[in-house]
């Protein structure tokens, strides 16, 4: 399993996320999350406000990808998705929108088990973990 390192959390903190789904018939889906958490070294955290086709295909097909990027740097993280509606990452991911009015159906949490390099350059798509 992929491990985070201290510069891919540093541009997870500061970029917006994408992830990126797909249904049982392989058509992709990918959407802007703005709440989202580092839950350690291998995990990403993103709070399901609106995700009704995102849901659908995490429940279809877990495999996922979040790509995050700058002006100089990016990394997509590959994994397996799944859905929690209670327990401490809920908490946290209802805590990340109290003070806006939104009402979080639940989180989504990411194992990370590969990581590849966005960078543009000649390493681009290189697999990092």
């Amino acid at each position: 399993m992929a491990k985070l390192n201290d510069e891919m959390k540093a541009l997870l903190n500061s970029a917006m996320w994408v992830l990126a789904t797909a249904d049982n018939s392989s058509v992709p889906n990918a959407v802007p999350i703005h709440f989202k958490s580092i839950l350690d070294d291998k995990r990403l955290m993103l709070v399901d406000n609106f995700m009704n086709k995102t849901i659908a295909n995490i429940q279809a097909n877990p495999q996922v990808s979040v790509s995050v990027w700058n002006s100089s740097s990016g990394y997509q993280f590959k994994g397996t998705a799944s859905i929690e509606k209670s327990g401490a990452n809920y908490d946290l991911g209802v805590e990340m929108v109290k003070d806006r009015p939104f009402n979080p159906k639940g989180v989504v949490v990411v194992e990370v088990d590969s990581i590849y390099l966005t960078t543009p350059g000649p390493q681009a798509g290189s697999k990092v973990e």
